[in-house]
């Protein structure tokens, strides 16, 4: 009968891993109204801001999301980015980008997609790149470079 008593060790039992890691990925951060932060914001987890940001926003794997209250004034590097705020500032995004109908993008976005819905503003550039376009970049890079230095001298012989 000794196996059915229970054995007490001196270390704490393992916690098992959380059964449903969809759950896990949608926990995310929030910057409140009243909050205004000045610096660079890193991390592993989604964020939504409904607050000031100044700075640098870098959350590569995850998504950044502006609410109607946020405001921007930095350089976003994320999975998604959703704007209904207002965002000043480049957007990088190995996903895609989303800026609602009531949202401003003032800034150069780089992507994989991006929607743009009516009554959005948007003021920028848009680079949309495949998922493996990194290595590719380098070589674009070099042609266009080229070029411009023959139209620069086409311009300067005439």
């Amino acid at each position: 009968m000794s196996t059915s008593t229970p054995t007490f060790s001196s270390e704490p039992t393992p916690v098992a891993a959380p059964r449903n890691a969809v759950i896990n990925s949608q926990e995310q951060a929030t910057i409140g109204k009243s909050l205004i932060i000045k610096g660079e914001v890193t991390g592993s987890e989604s964020l939504y801001i409904d607050g000031r940001v100044e700075g640098a926003i870098n959350l590569p794997g995850n998504r950044v999301t502006v609410g109607r209250n946020g405001q921007i004034q930095a350089n976003v590097n994320a999975k998604e980015v959703v704007v209904l705020g207002k965002v000043k500032g480049n957007v990088t995004a190995s996903d895609r980008v989303d800026i609602r109908n009531e949202g401003s993008l003032a800034g150069d976005v780089i992507c994989q997609r991006i929607s743009i819905e009516d009554g959005a503003y948007f003021k920028g550039s848009i680079d949309i790149r495949k998922a493996n376009q990194k290595e590719m970049n380098g070589m674009a890079t070099g042609v266009s470079s080229k070029s411009e230095e023959q139209s620069k001298l086409a311009v300067a012989s005439a």
